[in-house]
């Protein structure tokens, strides 16, 4: 790593301020780079500078930037506030760009990407923690490819246990449609039920209405009408058949004479 000069017109970093979203944010010097890691691919010194830094950093997906010299640093944890020092004990000038601050000799010069304005804090007890329950994995340094390992191991002690999620029981398709098939038969034998009953309705008026007609008729003829129940008409056979349909009396009868017989008798005037 290529040495850090400093002189009497060395420049400071610049203050610390508040988070924003979508815009890289100074957030101070400290004197730890935490668990921050080193960009890999570096950027050639001559493009070295607080902008080029927190550019690739937040192309490879982490939520901050260190500057410390000629290198640029990223993760996903901040440093402690208590290992946070003056702005004046970052003052190493960045090689692309003297006017500005990179870090210093012991000091790192933070930056918040604006990806995430209250990224997690790292915390050395949490570290070792994380570090003893997971002893059987091999420490991994985390590229530009890989943000989330770091994050992963700053924030968590342990992981969580996984727990599955209560499948969602859908509707009874089978109940429902075999519910609206009977539905469906039910209404169709009700419908077919009371038109059979209509018509069977209808139709006993249309004889009956039919009988009467035939009845008037045969009233207004003078011929008998016919009988609904299939009876014969009762005719006296005494009487002349030609004298039966006239209305007109013919004078009277007497029961003990035959009149169905025609007799020539004579009488003297």
């Amino acid at each position: 790593m290529a040495a850090i000069s400093v002189n009497a017109q060395s420049p400071v970093s610049a203050p610390s301020n508040i988070p924003q979203l979508g815009r890289p944010v100074s957030q101070g010097c400290f004197n730890t780079k935490g668990n921050m890691t080193a960009l890999d691919p570096q950027i050639p010194g001559e493009r070295m500078s607080s902008g080029s830094c927190t550019l690739a950093c937040k192309d490879a997906g982490w939520w901050l930037a260190g500057l410390h010299g000629p290198q640029c640093l990223c993760g996903m944890a901040i440093p402690p506030e208590s290992a946070s020092v003056a702005d004046s004990k970052c003052n190493a000038p960045c090689s692309s760009y003297p006017q500005e601050a990179c870090g210093g000799k012991d000091t790192y010069t933070i930056f918040n990407l604006g990806l995430n304005i209250d990224p997690p804090t790292y915390s050395e007890s949490s570290s070792t923690t994380a570090a003893s329950s997971t002893s059987s994995t091999p420490d991994a340094t985390p590229t530009g490819s890989s943000p989330a390992h770091t994050s992963a191991t700053v924030t968590e002690t342990a992981s969580p246990s996984q727990t599955s999620k209560p499948e969602k029981s859908g509707p009874n398709v089978a109940g429902i449609a075999a519910g609206v098939v009977v539905g469906v038969i039910a209404a169709g034998a009700a419908i077919g039920g009371f038109f059979f009953y209509m018509r069977r309705k209808r139709n006993a008026e249309i004889e009956e209405e039919h009988r009467r007609n035939a009845a008037v008729s045969a009233f207004i003829s003078g011929s008998t009408p016919p009988s609904s129940h299939g009876s014969i008409s009762m005719t006296d056979s005494r009487m002349d058949p030609v004298m039966a349909h006239r209305r007109m009396s013919d004078g009277s009868i007497a029961d003990n004479e035959d009149y169905s017989r025609r007799i020539l008798r004579v009488t003297n005037a």
